[in-house]
């Protein structure tokens, strides 16, 4: 069994994948979120909108948020922008 991930919370946001909001036209205003970062280490920060408690009675089979976790949604044009710069490994 592979080791177990753990967040680091001193890595640093590094740069953005994709289009920032502004540049797709999510939001107005100094408004930032949602958008997605890659971190120094490799990791990917998102920031989008917490709808933890509207989704926990209702996710699939096998799928769980565990205590510190949260289930963010962001829309689908900016993950779709962040394609191109998301690795294939």
């Amino acid at each position: 069994m592979g080791k177990r991930w753990v967040a680091e919370p001193s890595a640093s946001l590094t740069r953005r994948l994709g289009k920032s909001s502004h540049e797709l036209g999510q939001t107005s205003g100094n408004s930032s979120c949602p958008d997605i970062w890659e971190l120094d280490n490799g990791d990917v920060a998102v920031i989008g909108t917490d709808l933890t408690t509207s989704y926990e009675g209702r996710l699939p089979d096998g799928v769980s948020v565990d205590p510190g976790e949260r289930l963010v949604i962001i829309p689908r044009a900016t993950i779709v922008a962040a394609k191109v710069d998301i690795p294939d490994e």
